[in-house]
């Protein structure tokens, strides 16, 4: 049996023309987005930032994942990521943006009924930074929330690294 041959429209031929070229420009357009409006080695400087806090607790027995969580962070709005932790275990989550940006970042950990779980919260001396101690009473989801916490306005790279013992 032989199907019949189908006609296509001339919207579809244009479509099907078009598509890459417009594929292209969307991955162009979001590629280009806000993370590289941000100033240039910003995110280097975070990354920086972020192992000079999490080193003092790397040497007392905490191992801390190897990839870093990152986003951009506007003064509006916050971000809020989920992380598995184990009863027993004890965390730091160390939170940061760039050095110099003026840019202050604020950061909690809450267990699955919306509580801090964080027993302290230490913060670096320009408030760029924060490090979060969290011992979960409950093995679960917990959810750590940044925000800007005051200083310049504006847009700034945030990243989050844990790590645990």
């Amino acid at each position: 049996m032989t199907l019949p041959r189908v006609q296509c429209c001339g919207l579809f031929r244009f479509a099907r023309k078009i598509l890459p070229q417009l594929l292209l420009l969307v991955s162009l357009w979001i590629g280009s987005g806000s993370l590289s409006s941000l100033r240039a080695g910003e995110e280097k400087d975070m990354e920086e930032a972020l192992l000079k806090l999490s080193k003092p607790h790397e040497k007392a027995g905490f191992d801390f994942r190897a990839d870093i969580w990152q986003r951009e962070l506007q003064p509006e709005v916050g971000k809020a990521v989920r992380i598995q932790m184990f009863k027993g275990n004890e965390y730091r989550v160390c939170v940061s943006v760039a050095p110099g940006t003026g840019v202050k970042v604020a950061a909690h950990v809450l267990d699955f009924e919306g509580k801090p779980a964080e027993s302290k919260i230490e913060t670096s001396d320009d408030g760029s930074g924060t490090t979060l101690y969290v011992k979960p009473k409950n093995t679960g989801v917990y959810l750590v929330v940044v925000r800007h916490a005051g200083g310049e306005k504006r847009k700034a790279i945030c990243g989050m690294i844990t790590g645990y013992r």
